[in-house]
């Protein structure tokens, strides 16, 4: 039995891997690298996550890194669109492959009569002769297999084959339709087709210093893959270990950093569908039970506030001013720290030139 560590400790050690207990002075690059991918899927919240990890971030320098083909944007973890490095999209795609055939063989009864091997190799001769949207990869596909349900010839295409989403799309500032190639048609580089032996084990060291101290099923839910304890016992030897307050086993790296439960955490402005809030099997690290549930609308995630490092309100963009709706009390404070973080978050990612933009306090949906 390992040492115990509360919600607040191990709120704030999550916190300062996610970067986000103070801003780091590393490049946009490394950062992204460092949290193994930025979920996006809207094009913007990738940006608003750097901001509010990096020094002096700006959207220029993500926009570049997408430009310049080194970082893209594809399906990984749990099936969803994440923003990596070339290098982690060539690393991590053939991971969680195995998801993806499983994620295939849900749509069967739409692809009888379906060859995959031959699906695969006509989806990629096509989207590697030029950039094509999902629906042009579609009709495509019913060419060929004219009795076949579309969507699931879309989700075999998409499952299949390691695709990327070309620039304009995912670029501050530019629009663009969703066109897809291949990662190895855009990178020039080509994923191995079998992970090497044990490459999982480098993901769960990579896991922990990212989002830890975790459990197995922490890290199951953020990379949508079962069966990950194997690879945790073989680390064992390597690893930290300790409990939760529920007496859930948690795996750390040895020298990761744990600060003080009492260590302060300033207000944060995330987007929705920051992996903050969506990679642990137990939220209460970041989302105290009293509000689960408030993060979203329908199907819709709000853009989250963390006040003391929880989860502590929502927030909307409004031209050149911020709508902050506040869960709870919160102390004179603490407001006057989220109306200066949101002054910055405005100045930096709006370029108003240096112009503070205002901060209204009350419902973001009127």
């Amino acid at each position: 039995m390992g040492p115990v560590l509360d919600t607040r400790s191990l709120n704030r050690a999550t916190l300062a891997r996610q970067l986000l207990l103070r801003r780091a002075t590393m490049s946009a690059e490394e950062a992204v690298a460092h949290l193994l991918g930025l979920q996006a899927q809207n094009v913007k919240p990738p940006y608003f996550q750097l901001h509010a990890r990096l020094a002096g971030f700006r959207p220029a320098a993500l926009a570049e890194l997408m430009e310049s083909r080194k970082v893209v944007r594809m399906v990984t973890m749990r099936s969803t669109i994440h923003t990596h490095t070339a290098h982690d999209a060539l690393t991590l795609r053939p991971l969680v492959q195995a998801a993806r055939d499983r994620e295939v063989n849900a749509f069967r009864k739409g692809l009888v009569g379906v060859d995959l091997q031959r699906l695969g190799e006509l989806a990629r001769a096509f989207v590697e002769a030029e950039p094509r949207t999902m629906g042009e990869i579609r009709e495509e596909l019913l060419a060929h297999w004219p009795d076949a349900d579309p969507q699931s010839l879309s989700v075999a295409a998409r499952c299949r084959l390691p695709l990327v989403q070309v620039t304009p799309r995912g670029v501050w500032g530019l629009s663009g339709q969703v066109r897809l190639t291949t990662l190895q048609q855009w990178t020039g580089r080509s994923p191995d087709e079998e992970p090497p032996a044990h490459a999982v084990d480098d993901v769960v060291l990579r896991y922990l210093g990212a989002f830890g101290p975790a459990s197995v099923k922490d890290m199951q839910t953020w990379a949508g893959l079962t069966r990950l304890r194997e690879a945790f016992e073989r680390l064992r030897p390597r690893l930290a270990v300790f409990r939760d307050e529920n007496g859930a086993e948690l795996f750390d790296l040895p020298d990761a950093p744990r600060p003080d439960a009492d260590t302060p955490a300033p207000p944060r402005f995330l987007p929705e569908f920051d992996n903050l809030l969506l990679s642990h099997a137990d939220r209460t690290r970041v989302i105290a039970p009293e509000v689960r549930g408030r993060t979203w609308t329908g199907n819709q995630a709000h853009r989250t506030l963390l006040v003391d490092g929880f989860v502590a309100g929502l927030w909307r963009w409004e031209g050149e001013s911020l709508a902050v709706e506040l869960f709870g009390k919160t102390s004179k404070g603490e407001k006057e720290l989220v109306v200066a973080e949101g002054e910055r978050l405005i100045t930096e990612m709006a370029g108003t030139g240096g112009a503070a933009g205002s901060v209204r306090f009350g419902s973001i949906h009127g």
